[in-house]
């Protein structure tokens, strides 16, 4: 008993503690391939940072602050060995609506939605994320991706002052396109190219063969390096023309300009801030961020998620949800502390992590040791980076989150989820919790019709055979009594047998809605007749004592019975006429 127990408490340290289940057998060819995908993900997020930065309207050090704390805590608690935590461009978007590019209200959103994942973690909450359906999911991302992708436009053609909602972006790039700055259009548009040209090459790299010349295999390293880091490679091409025209005295570009230099300083979220007009308590800035304290935790759960679902499916392996949820509310939680603003899980970085062949999260160490070392040395250099340069690193990041196929595909299989993909995706054009909203109780209502009315299929004959689709809850019993009785109810009255296969549980309800049909069809003088029941269903039945209450174990019983053949009895309400393998179970 007491080795049981051992054996069950190290079980359950493994699950609180993933690093346990996987360390005791670590390698030193997983070290090899961990280290190089850490390195693959490092030289990616470090330019990402700095351009979802500017997508969340923040100083572009806090994209890097946000880089490297979801590295150290998912190497100990997380599930999946390819996932990366880390700012991205949806959840970037989300911060830039919700904390108004003020970087306090930005690192104490971090703190509340970690707080806010983290309890949902400890109460296995992780299932509420399942009500979210995926024509919403995908109208969501793909909004998001038009939103992001238009709000770099002005970036890359160098416009200046334009504002942060949707529509009002779009008239304003219009109206003052003649102010396009040449250099940065120029500049931006050569970036995209390249990091076209550098991912079509990685797409098409063949795998290496140990039976390559050495000159091969190391031409092939080359490439794949130079492709998966083409983030690094062209943003820092791009800071070297802008240095060049600046050593000219003649700069083209609008540059990044000044980052702060060194490692963030570790505090307390800010509870409060003051301003030139006074401080702003803590609940002033709760109020003031509203829904983003309910959309921005979720919808980082959810894309975190997606992510590790997707990428334990391909790899065979599984996942704890409830794990997951831990592990990104306490990179959240920690990650306040040192000035970052919520993270999540990167589809991006964490398809480099899978490509680059991770054995496990101690990839992460890496990256995240990368970050440190650029906020520490390099941070005087990113002041060259041009604007243009970092939106065709975030353009050309979030275009393949467009799922053009979706609209095909479900206009293909069920036209009706059309209605809250698009909900969803016009909507997130106005305001995001808006759009997500709506899209989630439009999906609610669709599958709702579908309890409340299912379709029941008919047999016809002299005896009437009625089966319901699906299941039978109590908005669905008023329905289903109509049907049966407009049936039943024609001219001649005929008996009916409802073929309850389906049904696997009812409430007090659709009991009575039952006890009332039976009696409309005693009182026309035919019979109710009830096959199929399970025995779950049938215990609530015997014990709500339904009088006229028959019950057959098939269907040729039941019409033989109410055809009135001899040699055919309906099971009564009382347990001894129901067979024995029935009672022992109805006891149990």
């Amino acid at each position: 008993m007491a080795g049981h127990a051992g054996c069950c408490s190290v079980a359950a340290l493994q699950r609180w503690l993933p690093i346990l289940a996987w360390l005791p057998d670590y390698s030193g060819q997983w070290l090899k391939m961990d280290f190089i995908a850490g390195l693959s993900v490092g030289l990616t997020v470090i330019p990402q940072a700095l351009a979802y930065a500017e997508v969340a309207g923040l100083p572009p050090q806090y994209g890097l602050y946000s880089a490297f704390m979801g590295c150290f805590v998912y190497f100990f608690l997380g599930t999946s060995r390819d996932v990366t935590l880390g700012p991205t461009a949806i959840m970037s978007l989300l911060v830039s609506f919700y904390t108004f590019h003020e970087p306090a209200y930005a690192v104490l959103l971090a703190f509340l939605s970690g707080c806010i994942q983290l309890a949902m973690g400890f109460l296995r909450l992780g299932f509420l994320l399942d009500f979210i359906s995926c024509p919403v999911i995908k109208g969501f991302t793909s909004a998001a991706t038009v939103t992001i992708g238009f709000g770099q436009i002005k970036n890359l053609l160098g416009l200046q002052a334009t504002p942060r909602q949707f529509f009002l972006q779009v008239y304003h790039t219009f109206l003052n396109i003649g102010e396009t700055r040449v250099g940065d259009a120029v500049l931006g548009l050569v970036c995209m190219v390249l990091l076209l040209v550098l991912k079509l090459m990685r797409d098409h790299v063949p795998p290496v063969h140990p039976e390559m010349p050495p000159g091969v295999r190391l031409s092939h390293g080359l490439v794949w390096t130079a492709t998966t880091a083409r983030n690094a490679l062209v943003v820092s091409f791009a800071a070297l023309v802008a240095y060049s025209f600046e050593v000219t005295g003649y700069q083209p570009f609008v540059l990044t300009g000044e980052t702060a230099e060194g490692l963030p300083p570790v505090r307390i979220p800010p509870f409060s801030v003051t301003t030139a007009n006074g401080t702003i308590s803590f609940t002033e800035m709760v109020q003031d961020m509203g829904a983003g304290l309910a959309v921005v935790p979720l919808i980082g759960l959810l894309e975190s998620i997606a992510v590790a679902k997707a990428f334990a499916s391909q790899s065979n392996y599984r996942i704890d949800a409830n794990q997951e949820l831990v592990a990104i509310g306490l990179t959240n939680v920690l990650g306040s502390l040192v000035s970052s603003y919520p993270v999540t899980g990167s589809f991006g970085r964490t398809a480099v992590n899978a490509q680059s062949g991770v054995c496990t999260p101690a990839g992460g160490l890496v990256t995240g040791v990368l970050v440190l070392l650029s906020l520490d040395y390099l941070t005087s250099l990113f002041y060259y980076i041009p604007k243009s340069a970092l939106a065709a690193v975030i353009i050309m990041a979030v275009a393949p989150l467009f799922d053009i196929k979706i609209f095909r595909t479900l206009w293909r299989v069920k036209r009706l989820d059309l209605l809250p993909l698009c909900v969803t995706f016009l909507l997130c054009f106005w305001e995001v919790q808006y759009g997500i909203l709506a899209g989630t109780l439009v999906s609610m209502l669709i599958l709702l019709h579908s309890v409340a009315r299912p379709r029941t299929q008919v047999s016809d004959g002299p005896v009437l055979v009625m089966q319901p689709a699906s299941g039978l809850h109590f908005p669905a019993v008023e329905a289903l009594r109509e049907a049966v009785l407009s049936r039943g109810s024609a001219s001649p009255p005929r008996s009916v047998v409802l073929e309850c296969t389906h049904v696997c549980s009812v409430d007090y309800t659709v009991v009575l809605g039952l006890g009332e049909l039976i009696e409309d069809f005693r009182q026309r003088g035919v019979a109710l007749a009830f096959v199929g029941l399970q025995v779950p269903v049938l215990r609530v039945l015997l014990s709500a004592d339904l009088k006229g209450f028959q019950y057959f174990s098939g269907v040729e019983e039941a019409e033989k019975y109410l055809r009135q053949e001899p040699g055919t009895q309906p099971y009564n309400i009382s347990e001894d006429s129901v067979p024995e393998h029935k009672v022992a179970l109805l006891k149990a």
